[in-house]
């Protein structure tokens, strides 16, 4: 059976790489995974439903029995290893190059139309 305490302690830990990760600070793994939103991948989302639905049972002495232990040590470690392999700077880096790039489009197509408007007008 496991422990409350240990419990809270995963996800405590999880909670401080759910933040290193996807920046922001949270209160519980609940709230963590609610701001990473859209960041986190389908099944790590599912993953930590999981670990927040175990952590809630395990506070009850009766409904602890009900958590599957298998299912949480599993979580544990495929939602630590998703979280692990994320890498901060490369992250940033791809999300301001991908920024300068829509930039760049948007530049070309303004000049592009600029350009068409002056040879209709009869400038070019």
């Amino acid at each position: 059976m496991i422990d409350a305490r240990d419990m809270a302690a995963r996800n405590a830990a999880l909670t401080q790489l759910l933040a290193e990760k996807h920046g922001g600070r949270a209160r519980s793994l609940a709230a963590a995974v609610r701001r990473a939103g859209r960041r986190l991948p389908k099944s790590a989302r599912a993953q930590a439903a999981v670990l927040i639905e175990a952590e809630r049972l395990a506070t009850i002495p009766k409904l602890a029995r009900r958590i599957d232990e298998a299912a949480v040590k599993r979580a544990d470690k495929e939602l630590t290893a998703h979280l692990s392999a994320i890498d901060v700077t490369e992250r940033r880096k791809s999300f301001w190059l991908g920024l300068a790039g829509v930039i760049a489009a948007q530049v070309l197509v303004v000049a592009a139309a600029f350009v068409v408007w002056m040879w209709w007008r009869g400038y070019v």
